[in-house]
């Protein structure tokens, strides 16, 4: 039987922040015009992808996971690593922060840390986000936070479509209105909100902080993380690898034509941004458009993309001590 693409349904979860982006940009039926988050690659408990194609149609991405880890290059972890996401930030997001692994097996049952990053795929003029803060220790820190210093305490930086954001564990950060967002993270769910503008949700409650929780986790002083993208040209497609550091690896493909790649990791998550092509492989031709979300599984080989397509394509990394 030939290796085939494994294609997902995405899910869609429902935010105060949400908008009606993801039906607008890439066609998808939200449950509301609050709608947040697409989960488009996800084996998390939260909320599981289907398969909706090939001989495991119908499966949950994390049943799959369970068995058949030979698709998946046996890799080294006890559940799916990875969350493929696209964020519509209607309005602000909270300010938050994740755990690294240790905290979070410790503290929140088991579950990953949360290391993410952000590719900006669209965003309104002169928009922003929050990323970092200027306190030089954890005193001034838990000052700023709890006399609500939040102006003089946040670092503010300008975002443009096209750009990227690696965003470790530890690290204070909020996408800002305006902003259309594909994440590529760890898979959790863990999130230590620390301010949240004071609003209230449907029935006129504020949503819970974490304060103790994220003062444990914030790294101070701020560190801004080491960014160096690498751009090659492969047939007609520009590729530019953003990162390739602790917990996975995220490219941009940008193909005008026909380009033609070998899967070699030990799976490969792509999702389409823009445009609509095909995907040959020796396991036969796959329409590709703007919004489908796919997996390459291991030892999928070579295979050729035709057409205009914007794509964005991760996979996980074996961290250290793990034994593949």
């Amino acid at each position: 039987m030939q290796i085939e693409p494994i294609f997902l349904t995405p899910i869609f979860q429902e935010r105060i922040w949400g908008g009606t982006k993801l039906a607008d940009e890439f066609g998808y039926s939200i449950p509301s015009t609050h709608t947040g988050e697409c989960w488009a690659v996800s084996a998390h408990p939260n909320g599981q992808t289907v398969i909706k194609n090939g001989p495991f149609q119908g499966m949950t991405l994390g049943q799959l996971w369970e068995e058949r880890r030979d698709l998946f290059g046996h890799f080294p972890s006890d559940r799916f690593p990875l969350l493929t996401k696209i964020l519509d930030a209607n309005a602000d997001l909270s300010v938050q922060v994740h755990p690294d692994d240790a905290y979070a097996q410790k503290h929140e049952n088991g579950e990953f840390g949360k290391t993410e990053c952000w590719y900006i795929i669209d965003c309104k003029k002169d928009a922003e986000l929050v990323y970092g803060h200027h306190a030089k220790t954890k005193e001034e820190l838990k000052e700023m936070m709890e006399t609500g210093q939040w102006d003089k305490l946040l670092r503010r930086i300008p975002i443009k479509p096209g750009d990227f954001f690696y965003v470790p564990s530890g690290t204070i950060h909020a996408l800002c209105e305006g902003t259309l967002v594909l994440e590529t993270q760890q898979s959790s769910d863990t999130t230590y909100r620390v301010y949240d503008y004071d609003r209230v949700d449907s029935n006129g409650k504020k949503r819970e902080l974490h304060l103790d929780k994220a003062l444990d986790v914030i790294t101070v002083p701020h560190r801004d993380a080491n960014v160096h993208p690498h751009i090659t040209q492969v047939d007609d497609a520009t590729i530019t690898t953003f990162i390739e550091s602790d917990y996975f690896g995220v490219q941009k493909w940008e193909i005008n034509g026909t380009v033609n790649l070998d899967q070699t990791k030990h799976f490969l998550i792509v999702s389409v941004l823009n445009g609509e092509g095909k995907l040959v492989s020796e396991g036969g031709s796959y329409d590709l458009k703007k919004g489908d979300h796919f997996i390459l599984p291991y030892q999928f080989g070579r295979f050729s993309i035709n057409g205009t397509l914007e794509m964005i394509a991760s996979w996980p990394l074996v961290q250290k001590g793990a034994a593949s």
